[in-house]
């Protein structure tokens, strides 16, 4: 006979209300890491920023590397949720449709709901060497979303890439790059309009027949 299930055990106030401090700390140094960089954020100035002592810091994080690397698996986390959440949206549809929702969604974060994760991620030209497997399996799971639907479309022969990886690989410069010219700061109809024409010319590396819809 089964195992019956074990019930989780519901979290205290103490515990809730230790979440939120520590996903604020999270956020804080997501803010001072896009700002400065990883050589430029220290301890202190979450602390200041978070109005708490330095101290109470490492109730949370065992120092600042413990931190970072929890900057960069929320941002792995948040930005994997947010686009597989689009492609849920349009599960039902072609392949082509898939990995343009996918691309449109990408460039939205990049460019306007997190330009952070652009900062952290797509030039991360000062972080130091311990960190290069983190970024590296970061970039790994990001991939996996894209490649899912690269590999379905190839399988079921709407797509007519001759080799997948490269053109992967393409398509993540052309995302990244387009973090530096498409800025938060430009007006709305301007960001929508240059949006679509990423989406329209990236699509293209995996089918040009009606790469354009």
């Amino acid at each position: 006979m089964a195992e019956p299930a074990t019930t989780a055990r519901p979290s205290t106030r103490v515990e809730r209300r230790r979440d939120r401090r520590k996903a604020e700390i999270v956020r804080t140094a997501t803010e001072l890491l896009s700002e400065h960089g990883y050589q430029g954020m220290n301890l202190e100035d979450v602390a200041e920023r978070t109005d708490i002592a330095k101290a109470t810091l490492y109730h949370y994080f065992s120092g600042k590397d413990e931190l970072v690397a929890a900057v960069i698996e929320a941002l792995t986390v948040d930005v994997n949720r947010r686009l597989e959440q689009e492609l849920d949206k349009v599960g039902d549809r072609s392949h082509l449709e898939q990995i343009r929702t996918l691309i449109r969604e990408q460039i939205r974060i990049l460019t306007d709901t997190a330009p952070e994760v652009a900062t952290l991620f797509s030039w991360p030209t000062t972080w130091p060497d311990s960190f290069q497997d983190t970024i590296k399996e970061s970039r790994r799971r990001h991939d996996a979303i894209f490649r899912r639907v690269v590999e379905a479309g190839l399988a079921a022969g709407e797509f007519d890439c001759p080799n997948p990886d490269v053109a992967l690989q393409c398509l993540h410069g052309v995302l990244n790059q387009s973090s530096l010219w498409i800025r938060p700061s430009l007006p709305p109809e301007k960001k929508a309009e240059l949006w679509e024409a990423v989406v329209d010319t990236a699509a293209r590396m995996f089918s040009l027949e009606g790469a354009r819809r």
